[in-house]
C-alpha cells in the first residue's frame, strides 16, 4: 500500500490544525507542476487558482466552525468525462472542444463540492473512456508508477486519476467503470478502486460509454477512502467501515476463465494472498462459473458498449470521425453492425446471465480474483502494434467487466507482487451488496502481509 495519508488521516490534521487545506492544495499543484512527474500527462486542465480560492475558502470555514464535512479542504481529482460547470467535457477527445461548457456540475461532482472537497483539475482518460488501458494518443500516455522510466501504461479509463492519486497530485479521483475503468487503473497503479451498485450514483452529467453498464466510483488510497466517497457520490452520510472478520469467511474463486492467462507474478500474488486468507480462516472454494462463458456470444457484435456508444456519438463521428483515436473509432463503428433485434437479443441474455450466476453465487460472502491476470503493459510494445493493443485491452478488461454485466459491485485492493509489480486482488458481489462487499474488503485488508 501507498504510504500517502489517506482522507481519514488527513481529515484528523486539518481538525487538529496540523495543516490547511491551501497547504494540502499547493502541495498537489507542486507535484502536478514538477517537470520530472506526470502532471502534465495526467491532467488535461489544471485548475490552480480556483482550486485555491476554494481552499481558501473552506480554512475560512473550518476556523469558524461551519467545515461542511471533516473532509472539507482536501483536494480531489475530476475525470475528464464529469462537466463542471463553466468547463467544456470533453471526455479525453480532442472532437468535444468546439462544444459549449457545461451549465452545471454533475451530481456527483456536485456532491463532492458541497462536502468540501477542492478540485484541483481535470484527469486525462481513454478517448470517450473505450478502452481498459489508458492510452490517449490526444493527450499524452499517463504512466504507471511501476517501471516508469520504461513506461508502462496506467490502466484505463481512469487512466489520470489513478496517477494522480498514486502520486500525491490529488488525495482521490473520481472516475467511472463500465469494464473495469475504476478497477484496471487501480490494480496497475497499487492504490484501491470501487465500482459500485450503478443505480447507487447518478450518472447524469457524465458523458456516457454504455448506459447499461456505466457506474460512477471512486479511486483512493484505502477501502475506508473509498467507502467515505461512495457514500458521499450516492447522496448518504459517511460511516465509519467496520471490517469483516475475515475468519468464516464463504468466498468463491471461480475457475472459469478468471485465472487463465495470468502473468507469473500475478498468479505468484493472487496464489499468496489466498493463501493469506485461507491461513486466517476463510474458507474458500474454487469452482466453475459456466455462465461466464457466455459473454463471448453476448459481446460477438460489441455488446452493449458498441452499440449504445453508436448510438450516441453516429453523427458526431460522421461529421468529425477523423479528430478520433482510431483504436476507439474503430470500436465505436462496430454498433452499427448491430440491428435492433440484436440489441435485444443482448438484453434478454443478460437478464438471463443476471439470474443464473446470482443463483450460483448466492451461498458465498464474495466472489475472489485478480483484478486483471496480466501486469501493465509496456506502452512502446503496443504504441504501433495493433495485435498487441488488442490482446492485451481484452486481457485487462476481461475479469471486471463479468462484474458489469451482473449489475453488480466490486472493488480492487492493491498485492505487490515479487519485485513491487502491481497487482490488483478484486472481491464482488451482486447488486446491492455494497455495504458487505467494503466491509468485507476492509477486513481483508488489515490482515497482516
Amino acid at each position: 500500500m501507498s504510504s500517502l495519508p489517506t482522507l481519514a488521516s488527513l481529515s484528523a490534521d486539518l481538525a487538529a490544525g496540523r495543516t490547511t487545506a491551501v497547504a494540502l492544495t499547493e502541495a498537489c499543484l507542486a507535484r502536478i507542476a514538477d517537470p520530472a512527474g506526470e502532471g502534465a500527462r495526467a491532467f488535461t486542465r489544471v485548475d490552480g487558482a480556483a482550486a485555491l480560492k476554494a481552499a481558501e475558502g473552506q480554512d475560512a470555514l473550518r476556523a469558524a466552525g461551519a467545515a461542511p464535512s471533516p473532509f472539507a479542504g482536501i483536494p480531489v481529482a475530476i475525470k475528464d468525462l464529469f462537466d463542471i460547470a463553466g468547463q467544456v467535457t470533453t471526455a479525453g477527445s480532442r472532437v468535444l472542444e468546439r462544444e459549449a461548457p457545461a451549465d452545471e456540475d454533475a451530481p456527483a461532482v456536485a456532491r463532492l463540492r458541497a462536502a468540501g472537497f477542492v478540485l484541483i483539475g481535470r484527469t486525462n482518460m481513454t478517448e470517450f473512456a473505450y478502452s481498459g488501458l489508458g492510452m490517449n494518443p490526444h493527450y499524452g500516455d499517463p504512466r504507471a508508477p511501476f517501471e516508469r522510466t520504461a513506461g508502462r501504461v496506467s490502466g484505463g479509463s481512469t487512466s489520470g486519476g489513478a496517477v494522480a492519486v498514486a502520486d500525491g497530485m490529488a488525495h482521490a479521483a473520481l472516475g467511472t467503470d463500465t469494464g473495469g475503468s475504476c478497477r484496471i487503473p487501480a490494480a496497475f497503479c497499487g492504490i484501491v478502486g470501487y465500482k459500485p451498485t450503478a443505480r447507487r450514483v447518478p450518472l447524469d452529467g457524465a458523458y456516457p460509454l454504455s448506459p447499461s453498464l456505466d457506474s460512477v466510483g471512486p479511486l483512493a488510497r484505502s477501502v475506508a477512502c473509498c467507502a467515505t466517497l461512495d457514500a458521499i457520490l450516492a447522496g448518504t452520510a459517511p460511516a465509519p467501515v467496520t471490517p469483516r472478520r475475515v475468519e468464516g469467511l464463504r468466498l468463491l474463486v471461480p475457475t472459469t476463465l478468471v485465472l487463465d492467462g495470468m502473468d507469473p507474478e500475478v498468479a505468484e500474488a493472487f496464489e499468496a494472498a489466498v493463501a493469506r486468507l485461507s491461513a486466517a480462516g476463510a474458507r474458500i472454494v474454487s469452482s466453475p462459473v459456466p455462465e461466464f462463458l457466455e459473454l463471448a456470444a453476448i459481446n460477438a457484435k460489441g455488446g452493449f458498449t458498441a452499440a449504445e456508444c453508436y448510438a450516441a456519438q453516429r453523427t458526431l463521428l460522421a461529421e468529425r470521425g477523423d479528430g478520433y483515436d482510431p483504436r476507439v473509432s474503430v470500436r465505436i463503428r462496430r454498433g452499427a453492425e448491430q440491428s435492433a433485434a440484436d440489441y435485444l437479443d443482448i438484453l434478454a441474455a443478460r437478464r438471463g446471465f443476471i439470474a443464473r450466476t446470482n443463483a450460483r453465487i448466492a451461498p458465498y460472502d464474495a466472489l475472489l480474483m485478480p483484478t486483471a491476470p496480466i501486469l501493465p503493459p509496456r506502452i512502446a510494445d503496443l504504441a504501433t502494434d495493433e495485435a498487441a493493443y488488442a490482446k492485451a485491452n481484452l486481457a485487462a478488461l476481461r475479469n471486471p467487466t463479468f462484474i458489469n454485466m451482473l449489475d453488480g459491485c466490486a472493488i480492487s485492493l492493491p498485492l505487490t507482487a515479487t519485485g513491487g509489480a502491481p497487482v490488483g486482488l478484486m472481491l464482488a458481489g451482486a447488486a446491492g451488496r455494497d455495504a458487505e462487499i467494503l466491509a468485507i474488503a476492509a477486513g481483508v485488508e488489515a490482515l497482516p502481509g
